[in-house]
């Protein structure tokens, strides 16, 4: 078990580091806000994956708060987006 969470999250970082290749790299604005939400989503993933590796509740409250963090953080750009296309 240890064996395959170590394999996750070693894929997590590694698309972790692409995600933060994008997000400097990224040709536009909508491109770098995208590439940061992918990296909450990680950023959660990670969390919740160290809640099953070192059986630790507390890894959830966080991961869940990441989440909500970062849904809200999209819906804002969204609404911006579209104010300013008005």
């Amino acid at each position: 078990m240890a064996l395959l969470l170590n394999l996750i999250a070693g894929m997590l970082i590694v698309a972790l580091a692409l995600a933060t290749f994008r997000l400097v790299r990224g040709p536009g604005l909508a491109d770098r806000v995208v590439a940061l939400d992918v990296i909450a989503v990680l950023g959660a993933a990670l969390t919740a994956l160290f809640a099953i590796q070192y059986e630790q509740r507390v890894f959830l409250d966080v991961t869940t708060i990441l989440a909500l963090v970062s849904f809200v953080g999209t819906v804002a750009f969204a609404y911006h987006v579209e104010r300013g296309a008005r």
